[in-house]
């Protein structure tokens, strides 16, 4: 017999206190499971039960194996059902929440082709700005920017956000374009109205925060891209949210020999799920799905 079966044996007894229960679970005779025990201590030279002719007890030897023996019949649990799941097709309901801005630019258009490769996950998609809990919103992922500080959490990045400064080509020709990032006072700029996205930094040796002229406040990505399409002045926006405007010349990068961030560091976005021993597989290849699609 197996040393597995003899771990799985031991672990049972101590976990029902009796040799007679876990032979009603593993549904053999009380003399096989003695002696599985007799011959698992014979192995290992100690005694690891402490028997009485009311119950059973562990040895100091006994806890400590006991301890180790749980884990390793945990794992293996674990890992049998890790290769069941990689047989199965994805399915079942996928909620996703994430920012206007990204959701909308990045992770939208390629939900169809998802759902083609994928069609017995049912996805359900917020956009949201606000901060959510994924245990008490009941979300399978959420996809933000900033820091993880939550450990029970786990970050796959997505994309670099690439904070650029933009306008419109007619609002450089109407009112030029700055020389340096400290003459921005000069012109409008508009600001994003989240709290931690509003300042405008310099990154270089040491981030500067720049003053800047703001009459103007939005509190959403694209909401930002549509006031530099109409010419309302110029704006720190992720690289991802303006990258075909840039290309058809709808809009123009200023001052693109500086580094600039709504922090005082570079960020990214990330999607985000609880930590598990075991990921199911709908959670996992809609993660991979966005990290082959999206360049970051």
């Amino acid at each position: 017999m197996s040393m597995i079966t003899r771990l799985h044996y031991f672990n049972c007894v101590v976990e029902t206190g009796s040799i007679s229960q876990a032979s009603r679970v593993f549904d053999v005779q009380p003399s096989s499971i003695s002696r599985q025990l007799a011959t698992l201590e014979k192995e290992l030279g100690i005694r690891l039960l402490s028997r009485t002719t009311r119950n059973i007890g562990l040895t100091e030897a006994g806890i400590t194996y006991y301890q180790y023996s749980q884990r390793i019949v945990t794992e293996l649990d674990e890992a049998h059902r890790a290769v069941n799941d990689l047989q199965q097709n994805p399915k079942g309901r996928l909620k996703v929440s994430m920012t206007v801005g990204f959701g909308e630019s990045c992770v939208l258009p390629l939900i169809p082709s998802f759902i083609k490769q994928y069609p017995e996950v049912d996805v359900e998609l917020e956009l949201s700005e606000r901060v959510i809990d994924l245990v008490e919103d009941n979300v399978d992922i959420a996809i933000r920017s900033g820091r993880l500080t939550d450990s029970n959490l786990i970050a796959r990045k997505l994309a670099s956000n690439n904070f650029l400064l933009c306008a419109s080509p007619q609002y450089l020709a109407e009112h030029g374009s700055p020389d340096t990032p400290h003459t921005l006072a000069d012109f409008d700029c508009i600001r994003y109205g989240y709290s931690g996205w509003r300042e405008w930094y310099l990154l270089g040796n040491k981030p500067t925060k720049l003053p800047i002229k703001s009459g103007l406040t939005v509190n959403s990505v694209n909401g930002q891209k549509q006031l530099l399409l109409n010419h309302a002045g110029l704006a720190l926006i992720p690289r991802w949210a303006v990258e075909r405007e840039l290309n058809n010349g709808t809009l123009i990068q200023v001052l693109d020999e500086h580094t600039f961030s709504p922090y005082e560091s570079m960020s990214s976005t990330y999607a985000i799920h609880l930590k598990r021993d075991l990921i199911s597989p709908k959670i996992r290849v809609f993660l991979d799905f966005l990290k082959k699609h999206i360049d970051g």
